[in-house]
């Protein structure tokens, strides 16, 4: 089996030479069986997540949270320390997503992690005295975002897309 002369570069790393090699036959089309991507719910909701994804953080600005950080910010806003674990389980995200998501809101200033003095593995989440200050204006940008998302679909239209949407997500919950 050849395959290609080996050739060494200045750092000493060995390359196979491409000139040795045969080209690769010509890709053929496979049958999806009247498959039509453009029409699969989860392509259509991925681009919907994207394209919301970059509205909501154009609008919200530089200094605003991302979407899963203004869903953690929304959740504290409660005023209890809430357990960074149950914190995640509230918003939707896993233990390693959460942990990075409080992560940079302490970095920022937006919250503040505590050990719980029963239990010193388990870590608790607050907002802090910043988070508290601009929470109430990332939800009035917020507010304009979901306006904007929801601007197509008639008035009348919006609550039961609401419903159908969370009808979906308790059903794939299952």
């Amino acid at each position: 089996m050849d395959r290609g002369k080996r050739t060494e570069d200045e750092a000493g790393r060995h390359r196979r030479s491409a000139s040795s090699r045969t080209a690769p036959a010509e890709p053929q089309p496979v049958d999806l069986d009247g498959y039509v991507l453009e029409e699969q719910f989860g392509f259509l909701l991925r681009q919907l997540q994207q394209r919301y994804v970059a509205m909501f953080q154009q609008l919200m600005g530089e200094d605003g949270p991302t979407p899963p950080q203004f869903a953690a910010l929304c959740r504290l806003a409660v005023g209890t320390r809430i357990s960074q674990n149950q914190l995640g389980r509230m918003t939707a995200m896993d233990p390693a997503t959460i942990r990075g998501v409080v992560t940079r809101l302490e970095e920022r200033g937006l919250v503040e992690r505590l050990h719980d003095p029963d239990d010193k593995r388990r870590v608790l989440v607050q907002l802090s005295p910043r988070g508290r200050e601009l929470l109430p204006g990332y939800v009035v940008r917020a507010k304009a975002i979901t306006i904007e998302a929801v601007k197509p679909v008639e008035a009348g239209e919006v609550e039961p897309l609401l419903d159908l949407m969370r009808g979906l997500i308790g059903n794939l919950q299952r």
